[in-house]
């Protein structure tokens, strides 16, 4: 069902996403690159929210860490294509597999860039 309406985002999963979650979203037609897939496993987090931002990609990640630089980077006014975060303890794979996917089929980029959404929803 992703991209009924056009809308269907691509995502950049952090080195600590499961991969039961990748492939989940995969499964279900969902865009996605893994830091392992792409070779930054040994970025700093800083440089990965860059790379899923030149990439055109939306960031999930269960790294608090990546909170922290969202914040300094809205403050900053300096762009990024979004963070998508889950605590490692509030949802399970299945629940957060549909939040991503319900995310990525119907948010627009206005609703998405320079900001931050947390799951679950």
């Amino acid at each position: 069902m992703p991209g009924r309406n056009s809308v269907t985002h691509a995502l950049y999963m952090d080195v600590h996403v499961p991969a039961a979650i990748t492939a989940g979203l995969r499964q279900r037609g969902i865009d996605v690159l893994t830091c392992q897939e792409d070779g930054t496993i040994r970025l700093t987090d800083e440089e990965v929210l860059a790379r899923a931002t030149n990439l055109g990609r939306v960031l999930f990640t269960r790294d608090e860490d990546f909170l922290q630089i969202a914040g300094r980077w809205q403050t900053d006014q300096q762009a990024f294509f979004g963070v998508i975060y889950c605590h490692q303890l509030s949802a399970g794979i299945g629940q957060i597999i549909n939040d991503l996917a319900l995310i990525s089929d119907v948010l627009g980029a206005e609703e998405l860039g320079c900001g931050v959404v947390y799951l679950p929803l």
